[in-house]
């Protein structure tokens, strides 16, 4: 984000220790560093809320295309969709030979 390198810093911290004096640096300091840790708190809850609402456009895109291609009126009228079942034949069954199985020696 910014380019601060360390030659910078010292210089920054020189300038403040002058202007404000070693008594106050500290105090001065730790206001510094609230103020940055809130700006930094408030920036990350921005990017969360963005990032939520994205989201949620997101999944509110998908769930509009779902109900264009499959409503869910449709989907409820439909009738439940059973698979088919085997025939069933009243005639009886016949063995390899060809004859009925009543048909055989034992049968009478």
């Amino acid at each position: 984000m910014f380019d601060v390198g360390f030659q910078e810093l010292i210089l920054v911290a020189i300038v403040a220790l002058v202007v404000i004096g070693p008594e106050r640096l500290p105090r001065a300091a730790r206001v510094a560093g609230k103020w940055v840790g809130h700006a930094r708190r408030t920036l990350s809850n921005v990017k969360h809320e963005i990032d939520r609402e994205l989201k949620a456009e997101e999944l509110k895109k998908i769930l509009d295309e779902q109900a264009r291609h499959n409503p869910l009126d449709t989907i409820l009228e439909e009738p439940a969709k059973t698979t088919p079942r085997p025939a069933t034949t009243t005639e009886p069954q016949t063995t390899a030979s060809g004859s009925s199985p009543s048909n055989g020696p034992l049968a009478k």
